[in-house]
């Protein structure tokens, strides 16, 4: 079974950062692009980044600026740093890898909360 691992998830200050990790398996293979979503109690999932093979980035409005996605394809690795966070950022954070034949992969999601 194909795993997608997340990590860096945890507690922080209105203000704060932290980094998340996500690395998906070698036997992925043709990873098209690498994305984090979050979902918070009682709201849809939502996208918070991707990023493509190529470096193409896309953000969701309310993370602009302050997000950032980055990848270490030789690793199959992808990170989110995100700064100066709100308590609107807390949520679960997913990873998600999506393949050039439309396979999905997701982890299993690291919790973000952020205190006021």
């Amino acid at each position: 079974q194909v795993q997608v691992v997340e990590s860096g998830g945890g507690l922080v200050r209105t203000g704060g950062s932290l980094r998340l990790s996500c690395s998906a398996p070698r036997n992925i293979y043709s990873i098209n692009a690498m994305s984090w979503f979050r979902q918070a109690p009682g709201k849809q999932r939502e996208l918070v980044a991707m990023i493509t093979t190529g470096g193409r980035t896309v953000y969701g409005d309310s993370v602009k600026g302050r997000f950032t996605i980055s990848r270490d394809n030789a690793k199959n690795t992808v990170y989110l740093q995100m700064n100066s966070l709100e308590p609107e950022d807390t949520a679960v954070y997913y990873c998600n890898v999506y393949t050039d034949n439309a396979n999905d992969y997701w982890g299993q999601g690291t919790q973000v909360t952020v205190s006021s």
